[in-house]
């Protein structure tokens, strides 16, 4: 009786080792594959990528419609056609600066 319950905790060990051997391969084989994805796969950034993620929505609404005033007035109180262009030109170069300097950042 004694060999015989020896003899199936010697399968068991036995058993619960390949098991062991087969799990490791997996992970290895998982680790691997995850470490291949990581590599090829681009990594997606979140947050603040880019110029326009800088403001908020609400602030770039604000510069769109104060710059498109900006632009009409021009256009309405200016009688000159090239000195009209010339100004709006004008107003879009500087615009950068201008952002910078009244929303205080950089």
């Amino acid at each position: 009786m004694s060999k015989e319950r020896a003899h199936r905790r010697a399968a068991r060990e036995a058993e619960a080792a390949r098991q062991r051997v087969l799990r490791e391969r997996a992970r290895a084989r998982r680790t691997r594959r995850r470490a291949l994805v990581r590599r090829v796969v681009p990594t997606v950034r979140r947050g603040r990528t880019g110029r326009l993620p800088r403001y908020s929505q609400g602030e770039r609404a604000a510069i769109v419609a104060l710059t498109l005033a900006a632009i009409i007035l021009i256009w309405v109180f200016v009688p000159d056609l090239a000195l009209r262009v010339g100004l709006i030109l004008l107003l879009l170069l500087v615009l950068p600066v201008i952002v910078v300097i009244a929303l205080n950042r950089r």
